[in-house]
């Protein structure tokens, strides 16, 4: 079985690094299976993307297809016409895409034009929302994939609400908490730990980047200087996405607790999160890894695709205000945190069960 894994940004790096390792593991093992790596080029900012090979050991690609930045529809086609055209230079027998991005929709669409079979990691999670671009390329992709891999039991249940057949759903657990495991014993301080006197429990992370948070500068600020003065004597360390930071452009701010960084490695960035006191975002996966690691995390959403971090883990949804983010914190300083566990399958081994599922289809 020959394998094309498509990457195309930072939370596709996370995802496509165990699971390459499952194949390198199973060829030793005398599997007759391999692999070609192909990077979109949907992230090429250095630290959003190159860092991340580096870290996480991924192989150089095999091919990149540099399509970098532009409107939705500019970019969604850009890797649909260079996909193509490295699909039929390199045929395979099976697409491998991960995630919810405009390269997963794009590359399994392409393959299954080409009548190329299209295996799905993280199929079938919803959020319901349909002006999240990510809940339209999630739809698209299980409406025309092959093998579906969920992370749960209610993303599996999605799919089978849709008229999916049961033989081509998977739970096998989530490969974001595959690459976590896999890194915890080399995660590492960020230069500036000492430089900001950071300590174990001192200070929150802060990551915003999607539209109803950061497309309008003042509300952006509004939503910071709230944030700043909610959290006390607490540093907030704010690893500014280069969206959020072309947003605020050259606008003078001066924050009591705000500390703005540039975007960190995976090995800075776990780190972080694991010694932190909590956590502030809008990102969906990083309510995964704080959940396994025990971390209180507000998520800045009006919805998530991800129930489990709410229901077993540590996240809170607490909308899109900073008056309700600032009772759901304050709630959390008076009575601690409410309940912590970690979801049925994240074990560190979905990689291994995607890989050992693909080779018997």
């Amino acid at each position: 079985m020959k394998i094309t894994i498509i990457a195309g940004a930072r939370p596709n790096f996370i995802k496509i690094a165990p699971i390459i390792k499952a194949i390198e593991k199973r060829q030793s093992e005398g599997s007759n299976v391999s692999y070609s790596l192909v990077h979109t080029g949907q992230h090429y900012d250095k630290n959003l993307s190159d860092t991340f090979f580096e870290e996480l050991n991924i192989p150089h690609p095999n091919a990149n297809l540099e399509v970098k930045s532009g409107s939705q529809a500019e970019q969604t086609g850009a890797i649909m016409i260079a996909f193509e055209k490295e699909l039929i230079q390199n045929p395979c027998d099976l697409v491998l895409v991960v995630g919810d991005v405009n390269s997963t929709m794009a590359c399994a669409i392409v393959a299954k034009k080409m009548n190329t079979k299209v295996a799905h990691v993280e199929a079938g999670i919803r959020s319901g929302d349909m002006k999240m671009p990510e809940e339209i390329n999630r739809i698209v992709t299980d409406s025309i994939t092959d093998y579906f891999f969920t992370t749960s039991t209610s993303a599996s249940e999605n799919l089978l609400k849709n008229g999916v057949l049961s033989s081509n759903v998977h739970f096998v657990g989530n490969v974001m908490i595959d690459t976590l495991y896999q890194n915890l014993d080399r995660i590492s301080a960020p230069d500036f730990w000492n430089e900001f006197k950071l300590e174990t429990k001192n200070y929150i992370i802060l990551t915003l980047h999607r539209p109803s948070n950061v497309d309008e500068e003042k509300s952006l600020i509004d939503l910071l200087n709230g944030i700043d003065k909610m959290v006390g004597n607490k540093k907030i360390i704010f690893p500014i996405h280069p969206r959020t930071k072309a947003i605020l452009g050259e606008t003078h701010l001066n924050f009591k607790n705000i500390l703005f960084v540039e975007p960190q490695g995976y090995l800075n960035f776990m780190f972080l999160i694991k010694n932190s006191f909590a956590v502030i975002t809008d990102s969906g996966g990083i309510s995964e890894e704080t959940t396994v690691l025990g971390i209180p995390c507000f998520t800045m959403r009006t919805t998530t695709e991800r129930p489990e971090t709410i229901d077993i883990g540590t996240n809170n949804l607490v909308g899109i205000s900073i008056e309700n983010l600032t009772l759901e914190f304050t709630k959390f300083l008076q009575n601690g945190l409410p309940k912590k566990g970690i979801p049925e399958l994240w074990d560190g081994k979905a990689s291994e069960r995607i890989i050992d599922i693909l080779l018997k289809v």
